[in-house]
């Protein structure tokens, strides 16, 4: 049976006296170039976006369609690292700094946070509920998800025209064979991440 995001936690989570309930996903862990980035939707429950879902599940025109609506119906906020601060402090602690960023930018403060994964977002203020595979389980974190997809790619894109020949604004910043061939051929830009093992052995 295909499984679909609800709203249970949310609700779960409404039960038990949280106010403004959280979904928050990051996207730019893996790739060997670019910021990492977070997104933290507030979703109203009378005006949730159909067909929200896991952002890799979704078409990019899709994922494009319903990043709109939700920016319209929901409180978003959207939070990046920086590559500096991914060499500087980890991917892992990096991404959670861009987490906590998101959250702390939504226009109500949220007292509970729904986040994908199985590790609380360290360091923050509120109640945080780790759901593993959980853009696939909640709706709130399935908004999230699709927000800081659309955001990254975006900026991706940008960089791209920046520094044409890494195929970019195809692979995020992914290490594909095209990315590969422009690192050899062209080199490593401010945007590669230098603590990457891929780049490490480059410099």
């Amino acid at each position: 049976m295909i499984q679909l995001p609800d709203f249970q936690h949310e609700n779960d989570a409404r039960t038990r006296g949280f106010l403004c309930i959280a979904g928050v996903d990051e996207v730019g862990r893996g790739p060997l170039a670019g910021p990492v980035t977070a997104a933290a939707v507030c979703l109203h429950p009378d005006r949730i976006p159909a067909g929200l879902n896991d952002s890799k599940k979704l078409t990019a025109a899709r994922r494009e369609a319903l990043a709109a609506e939700i920016l319209a119906a929901a409180d978003v906020c959207i939070g990046h690292a920086s590559v500096e601060e991914i060499d500087s402090l980890n991917i892992l602690w990096a991404s959670h700094l861009a987490m906590r960023r998101a959250v702390a930018g939504l226009a109500q403060m949220a007292d509970c946070v729904l986040v994908d994964g199985h590790i609380k977002v360290r360091d923050l203020a509120c109640h945080c509920v780790p759901l593993v595979k959980g853009d696939a389980r909640s709706l709130s974190i399935a908004a999230a998800s699709i927000v800081a997809k659309v955001a990254r790619d975006r900026i991706m894109s940008d960089l791209a025209g920046q520094h044409p020949g890494y195929g970019w604004e195809r692979n995020a910043g992914y290490g594909t064979a095209q990315h590969q061939a422009g690192l050899r051929d062209l080199g490593i830009t401010p945007h590669h991440r230098r603590s990457f093992k891929t780049i490490h052995n480059m410099l």
